[in-house]
């Protein structure tokens, strides 16, 4: 099956800011996120990771701003953050709190989720489905210590980003303060509404 290559669908300069204020500017309920699949090899084959024909730093800077606006109006209950990293450096591209009440807790989990994709190569929604939520199992099978485990989270909210003719993984997308299947059904959502 050929692999799906996306690019932005809005390529000016700014989209992604232009979408915050609009929403800043919309007194509204927040539109619910959509669930990710349940089943580990759905997940693979639907959104486990995205492929794009390039990304940038302006990439990041729009993605971040993207899911800043689509995450906004769930702030007042659910404060979230946003982290997006290169992977071969873990250089921060665009991180920032969605509302206030995130708490330093939640850089943690944002450390946790980037390391498991950096070290699995997937989205820990898939390592979540692989391993029904059992950490234990997760932890067994690769034979870690528990301090060694303490390092990787299979919480959904952290997915690789490729780009093709590249090897590896050249970017992680995080999101941590949600229930962990809206962690990453938030960052589908918004890769699929805004790359095509």
């Amino acid at each position: 099956m050929a692999q799906t290559v996306f690019r932005r669908r809005d390529k000016t300069a700014g989209c992604g800011l232009r979408e915050v204020l609009s929403v800043q500017s919309k007194a509204g309920s927040p539109i619910p996120i959509p669930s990710p699949p349940e089943d580990a090899d759905d997940v693979k084959t639907r959104c486990d990771s995205f492929t794009f024909e390039s990304f940038t730093v302006e990439d990041a800077w729009e993605l971040g701003h993207l899911l800043y606006a689509r995450l906004l109006p769930f702030s007042s209950q659910k404060p979230t953050l946003i982290s997006i990293s290169l992977a071969n450096s873990s250089q921060v591209l665009f991180q920032c709190a969605v509302g206030s009440g995130t708490a330093p807790d939640n850089e943690i989990w944002v450390q946790r989720k980037r390391n498991t994709v950096l070290r699995f190569g997937t989205s820990t929604w898939f390592q979540h489905c692989k391993y029904a939520g059992d950490e234990e199992a997760f932890r067994s099978k690769f034979g870690m210590s528990q301090g060694q485990a303490e390092k990787y989270a299979i919480h959904g909210g952290a997915v690789p980003i490729r780009v093709r003719g590249v090897e590896g993984i050249v970017a992680v997308v995080v999101v941590s303060g949600l229930k962990q299947n809206e962690d990453h059904g938030v960052i589908v959502d918004v890769i699929n509404n805004n790359w095509l």
